[in-house]
């Protein structure tokens, strides 16, 4: 037996006399699974007019930072902080390295939104949860979407510092945020993937990284669920199956990105290369250390990427 309550959700059953289950507040109940179309759009509104509220923004740009990347400086014009502890429905950052805030700001006149960390698959969110600050995003205006990341390298001609462009992807979390979503309702239920990410973003990326005297690095990104580190024997397999690089995020707000229609450039810094023939213990801490170093290089490229999207004088 299942029982509805105005604020919450009785999940559980009747068994003899006995009544199991749990108390599921209405906030929470996508850990069931699954978002229902009338929740989604509750909680998209919800989102939508609290940050409205407190900000008049109209960003067509979003930028996500990833792990180790929170603290990227862009020179934002005005920018405004909201902790994502006080934007409705917004999970909370368990990762390193992921400070958790929403930056809203503007550049050469035109607004940016900042989301300062991700959340993962591996904290225990449904990927629907993960890619909900996109849907956010999409729901404030945002038409083009800078995703960032830090991950292994796996292509043997890259160091450690390095950015890569991404190209394309392999996903590998067990998961589709787009499951069990209506077609039409909140985007296209089958996107094509055929180019997830926006080729002309990458030409723009190549030529902001030539002229700032940047090697900018291409290749194919795999997402794994996480959170254990590959084995030699792991690396080998997804150096087989065409990855460059290795990481435990992106994918899922990729495919919400496209089925919203909105404009993808993905970018890696290569925190380490795995190496599986003299394989090195690979440590978080050095992985979060080699973003930061690599921090100030990801800005520079961010800022010339966004000066080009916005060509006329602020």
């Amino acid at each position: 037996m299942l029982g509805v309550f105005q604020q919450g959700i009785w999940v559980g059953m009747f068994k003899g006399r006995e009544r199991t289950g749990a108390w599921v507040s209405k906030q929470n109940r996508y850990h069931m699974g699954g978002m229902e179309m009338a929740e989604l759009s509750e909680m998209l509104q919800e989102a939508r007019a609290w940050i409205g509220s407190k900000s008049n923004s109209e960003p067509l740009v979003g930028v996500v930072l990833g792990s180790g990347l929170g603290e990227v400086n862009l020179p934002l014009e005005m920018p405004m902080r909201i902790p994502y502890s006080e934007i409705p429905h917004f999970p909370k950052s368990t990762a390193p390295g992921h400070p958790g805030a929403l930056l809203l700001g503007s550049m050469k006149g035109m607004d940016v939104a900042v989301l300062q960390g991700r959340f993962h698959y591996y904290e225990g969110y449904s990927t629907s949860k993960i890619a909900f600050p996109v849907r956010v995003l999409g729901a404030l205006g945002v038409r083009t979407l800078i995703l960032t990341n830090a991950a292994g390298g796996l292509n043997p001609l890259f160091q450690p510092g390095d950015i890569m462009g991404i190209v394309d992807h392999i996903n590998l979390i067990p998961e589709n945020p787009l499951r069990g979503l209506r077609e039409g309702v909140h985007g296209e239920r089958f996107p094509d993937m055929s180019r997830a990410y926006e080729p002309k973003l990458l030409e723009l990326a190549e030529q902001v990284a030539l002229e700032q005297g940047l090697f900018l690095r291409k290749g194919v990104y795999v997402a794994v669920p996480g959170p254990s580190l590959e084995t030699p024997a792991e690396t080998r397999f997804l150096r087989m199956a065409g990855a460059d690089a290795v990481g435990m995020s992106t994918t899922p707000e990729v495919v919400v990105a496209r089925s919203l229609g909105l404009r993808v450039l993905g970018l890696s810094v290569i925190s380490n290369v795995n190496r599986p023939d003299c394989m090195a213990p690979i440590l978080v801490e050095e992985i979060l250390e080699c973003s930061l170093r690599a921090a100030p290089k990801l800005a520079g490229l961010i800022k010339g990427i966004l000066e080009r999207l916005f060509p006329k004088d602020g």
